[in-house]
């Protein structure tokens, strides 16, 4: 019986970490020979939650439902929400792009604000469920992607489009924030995508 308990679960976890990532069009290896490449990310058309809700809605719901609750939680989540982009989901994506091709000696550097590098990496924030962690019982975040890399100086210009699909987020033992959560689904997508381009781009 025990094992068929432990069997059960190490099943559900293997589906809630099932990740697709796979080149729609164009080469990777435009970036072979760069040192640096712009990061750009957005967020405007991210949905949320198993019903694709717009996010403004997500958050307006998530909201009201923790003031009712208690007075005052849901504005302070709405906060801890908002500051998360910044303060953890891109840093998370763009720390572990860095680390995974550091160890792998190639001296190349991804991150915001270089205007002057050729290329650009659009990374457009498509889905996001935030899972949930109730002591015994979890289910892991889930991140969608796609990841454009396009001429800085010409973005109209896509060299090569990866789509990215339920990159999971979780942790070994409770992660009761959602925010944190989601940001280990942006970690395992930056993560994923410095794999690719060592197959790809820096062979």
């Amino acid at each position: 019986m025990k094992k068929s308990v432990l069997a059960a679960v190490f099943f559900i976890t293997a589906l809630a970490s099932a990740q697709k990532m796979e080149v729609k069009s164009g080469d990777l290896a435009v970036l072979a020979g760069q040192k640096e490449v712009n990061v750009e990310f957005n967020f405007k058309d991210m949905k949320m939650m198993k019903e694709n809700k717009p996010e403004a809605q997500y958050v307006s719901e998530r909201a009201a439902e923790l003031n009712g609750k208690t007075k005052g939680n849901g504005d302070i989540w709405k906060k801890k929400w908002e500051s998360a982009p910044e303060g953890i989901w891109k840093p998370k994506f763009l720390e572990l792009v860095n680390t995974v091709l550091s160890k792998d000696k190639q001296d190349v550097t991804f991150q915001e604000g270089l205007s002057s590098a050729k290329y650009t990496l659009i990374v457009d924030v498509d889905w996001v469920f935030p899972g949930w962690d109730v002591y015994m019982m979890k289910q892991a975040a889930k991140v969608s992607t796609t990841l454009k890399v396009v001429e800085t100086a010409n973005k109209s210009k896509v060299l090569a489009e990866v789509t990215s699909e339920n990159a999971p987020g979780d942790q070994w033992g409770s992660n009761f924030s959602n925010e944190s959560r989601i940001g280990e689904g942006f970690a395992k997508t930056g993560k994923s995508f410095a794999k690719l381009l060592l197959k790809k781009a820096y062979k």
